[in-house]
């Protein structure tokens, strides 16, 4: 049976029932190399799944030299290396690539993972010139405050999730976000930016290096400032074919080019702005509902790239989609949480999913790690998806014991 490799690092939905099950519906074996072995060990004992990966390898995913040796003790050359992991990008494609299989560009999966990278590759492409600096101490953070356009954004240079992204209006915050950074991670490289202003909305896309196909986009509702914690998205940005197309073509020139991507961005008077390129499937549950949405196997999809395959010829008619995140409003011992469940009313599919479970203390970060569940439909009906969706939402109920 032909071997695939997945690398990961957090336990995720996403490869566990999304990429696991696909792999071995494409008759693939899937062999996990990960730094959190025995996580997934116990995860995998514990757990009623529809497929189980055939082994699971500690190694150092996050460097690419041991994810080659890794690869090399296996008794035969694998199908496919694969990633979904934001981290882990660049090491995947550096691993694929010395293997000879289909794989990104490593110099993108960087640029693209780095935030700091991003902007300056998009500077030296003359494609948005978007203020911004790195600092990683106070010397340097005091050497450019003159120059600073507030308000701004500050966030880690790596970081995930809306992790310790903060607006900030003065010179006084600023300071003291940073410091706060520095306290935690001595040394951590953050990138201070120009804050954008305007509605938050996605592209999904996939490519197969020669074609770069998109799936279409989601518009973003966020918590209010100075956090960015993502609360709902609905499936239709509601833009032109081409605003969507310059978009495209901006991710394009950057390098974008092959397998899933993911791109954050905000539409203003003068055009697209982006925020972030995800070189990864979308997360945070919506692969699931963008997969029902548009009737595709998704993950298959995705897979098959990866397997030298090139892009199907893709015709279809999306429906409504609209996914909705509960967050903690205080940190403590959570004591009451909704169960999951499916429901189907009429045409429209709802599923609601906890992400956190009883006894679990919760420790708030302001940011999509905050997450206590997840409410998400699919139907033909968007006004009528979104009203189900209310009155189910005000039915769920956490207890926290602060």
């Amino acid at each position: 049976m032909r071997e695939i490799i997945i690398l990961t690092h957090v336990i995720t939905d996403s490869v566990n029932t999304g990429f696991i099950p696909a792999a071995q519906r494409l008759g693939l074996s899937v062999v996990l190399l990960t730094d959190n072995a025995e996580a997934h060990r116990e995860y995998f004992s514990q757990s009623t799944l529809s497929a189980y990966p055939a082994a699971i390898f500690s190694c150092d995913v996050f460097n690419p030299l041991a994810v080659i040796e890794a690869v090399t003790r296996r008794p035969q050359k694998p199908a496919a290396i694969f990633s979904n992991s934001d981290h882990l990008q660049t090491s995947t494609a550096i691993a694929a690539d010395y293997f000879g299989l289909p794989c990104k560009n490593w110099h993108v999966t960087y640029r693209a993972k780095h935030k700091a990278e991003m902007r300056a590759e998009l500077q030296r492409r003359g494609i948005d010139g978007l203020w911004y600096a790195v600092v990683s101490n106070k010397t340097e953070l005091e050497q450019i405050l003159d120059s600073i356009p507030f308000p701004c954004i500050t966030k880690p240079c790596e970081g995930v999730a809306s992790q310790q992204v903060s607006l900030i209006y003065y010179r006084t915050e600023l300071k003291a976000q940073c410091a706060a950074a520095w306290n935690i991670h001595p040394g951590q490289s953050l990138l201070i930016e120009e804050y954008i202003e305007g509605p938050l909305y996605t592209l999904e896309t996939l490519g197969d290096n020669e074609r770069l196909h998109v799936l279409g986009g989601f518009q973003v509702k966020l918590s209010p400032p100075p956090h960015f914690i993502e609360l709902e998205a609905s499936w239709g940005t509601g833009l032109t074919v081409e605003e969507e197309t310059e978009v495209l073509n901006i991710i394009r020139n950057f390098g974008i080019g092959f397998g899933a991507c993911h791109t954050e961005f905000v539409m203003t008077g003068a055009g697209p702005r982006l925020i972030e390129i995800n070189y990864r499937n979308i997360g945070d549950y919506r692969e699931f509902m963008l997969q029902d949405a548009l009737d595709i196997p998704l993950f298959e999809l995705v897979l098959r790239l990866y397997l030298g395959e090139s892009l199907p010829h893709m015709n279809f008619s999306p429906g409504a989609a609209l996914i909705r995140y509960f967050t903690a409003s205080s940190g403590g011992r959570l004591l009451y949480a909704p169960e999951p469940f499916f429901q189907q009313v009429k045409d429209i599919q709802i599923t609601f999913k906890p992400l956190r479970e009883i006894g679990d203390m919760i420790n708030l970060t302001n940011s999509n790690k905050d997450y206590l569940g997840v409410l998400r439909g699919t139907g033909l009906d968007a006004q009528y998806l979104c009203q189900e969706m209310s009155r189910i939402g005000e039915q769920l109920v956490w207890e926290i014991d602060s």
